[in-house]
């Protein structure tokens, strides 16, 4: 699998709204969560795609287990 290598700003671009996909970082890794319905609109509650959620997270109602439902497609390259 080739992976993607972004920094921040590429990240940043991919919210949604900028470009049509949806993606967020977690622990270094980015994740494509386009597909998912609970981020359609570049926001999950009071996450925002574009975004490493990694601080974020530990206040979320769930583990980082979910981010095995989604594909990994590159890795941050500005950490």
């Amino acid at each position: 699998m080739n992976l993607l290598h972004l920094t921040r700003a590429q990240l940043a671009l991919r919210n949604g709204q900028d470009k049509p996909q949806v993606w967020v970082a977690y622990k270094g890794d980015v994740y494509d969560v386009t597909e998912s319905r609970l981020w359609k609109t570049g926001k999950h509650y009071e996450h925002w795609a574009g975004q490493d959620l990694t601080h974020e997270l530990p206040n979320a109602p769930h583990t980082d287990e979910v981010f095995r439902k989604f594909k990994m497609i590159g890795k941050l390259t500005d950490l």
